[in-house]
């Protein structure tokens, strides 16, 4: 008989194995079609506690161990004033994978919680400059987070039906504010269902957001509650019965815009018309 793996070793396995095609593959497959790690990176891979980032760890780790391309990871883990069952949980996750994690405390949430307007927005912002500081202060030239294809088709949608605009979500973008510093997402080409098949494969329990704005929380584990999110979302499942390509050609759409054929668009900043070029 073979010695028993660890849980550390059988949710590697299961990623590299029975999650290639959906998981691995479009993992490798992003770090290498947007160029999201050189040579010499130390990358701060920023883990808050939800199945996302957990899984992101786990393909990091994995990659830094056989990648041809040298680079340093730290496992950074915000508290931004978590309850006790939230961090604890999150620390015991990270035992049971082996993932070395470094935490730092912030008041995010109580400020976020003082504000009447956009408190969501508010705390995405305050969380990625809190992550932003402590990784620089770490030594890291990017943070990695654990935003998926998903993620970046829902964004884009919402864009559309919420804000009358066409905004994407980018694979790796320049920090404005803390120079020399970038933000990668690796798991850009992976679908949410298939991370969510992986963790209930493993029978592993994260997080869900545990701010009070989220506490409407689907106990189904999709991570989705009562949101805009949410009816996009609900949209995209009920599209998808009809054409199951749905989400990979809404995806595949965002790399393929053409610009002749919009009537006006903004480029670094700067808006323009067709018929700038109409009238030539």
């Amino acid at each position: 008989m073979g010695r028993e793996l660890t849980k550390e070793q059988t949710v590697e396995r299961s990623v590299v194995k029975k999650y290639r095609k959906t998981i691995w593959n479009p993992f490798i497959a992003a770090v290498k079609r947007y160029e999201l790690i050189s040579e010499g990176d130390h990358i701060a891979v920023c883990i808050s506690g939800g199945k996302d980032s957990m899984l992101l760890a786990v393909l990091m780790r994995l990659l830094q161990r056989i990648s041809d391309v040298p680079f340093s990871v730290t496992y950074l883990v915000m508290d931004p004033g978590y309850n006790e069952i939230n961090r604890r949980k999150i620390e015991e996750n990270a035992e049971l994978l082996n993932i070395p994690i470094n935490v730092f405390e912030s008041d995010i949430f109580s400020v976020a919680d003082s504000v009447e307007k956009s408190p969501c927005y508010l705390c995405a912002r305050m969380r990625r400059g809190h992550l932003y500081a402590k990784a620089k202060e770490m030594g890291c030239n990017k943070i990695a987070l654990g935003h998926h294809m998903s993620d970046v088709i829902e964004t884009t949608l919402m864009g559309m039906m919420y804000g009358s605009q066409l905004q994407g979500m980018m694979p790796r973008i320049k920090s404005t504010n803390f120079s020399g510093m970038e933000l990668i997402r690796p798991m850009y080409c992976i679908l949410e269902e298939d991370i969510i098949s992986w963790k209930n494969y493993n029978e592993l329990s994260f997080i869900q957001c545990a701010c009070r704005f989220t506490e409407k929380m689907s106990e189904t584990g999709d991570g989705t509650g009562e949101s805009k999110r949410q009816e996009i979302k609900t949209l995209i499942a009920d599209l998808k019965k009809i054409n199951p390509d749905i989400e990979h050609n809404l995806f595949n759409s965002i790399h393929n815009v053409n610009v002749d054929t919009f009537v006006e668009y903004k480029l670094k900043g700067e808006e323009h018309s067709f018929l700038e070029n109409f009238r030539q």
